[in-house]
């Protein structure tokens, strides 16, 4: 298992339900297509799966 995940935005959040704005922002994604590293846990997951139609993940 990974100890980090690469989370990047790949779709914009324009039109998206603010509650799915508000998950990619505390998620640390500010721009289209850029990334951020976060730890492999829970929480993290949880908030992936909830914005998954937004971005895409990697395990590193």
């Amino acid at each position: 298992m990974a100890d980090k995940l690469k989370v990047t935005l790949v779709k914009s959040t324009i039109g998206a339900i603010p509650k799915h704005k508000a998950t990619v922002e505390a998620l640390g994604l500010r721009k289209l297509n850029k990334s951020v590293e976060l730890p492999n846990n829970a929480a993290t997951k949880g908030m992936v799966q909830q914005v998954r139609h937004l971005v895409k993940v990697e395990e590193i």
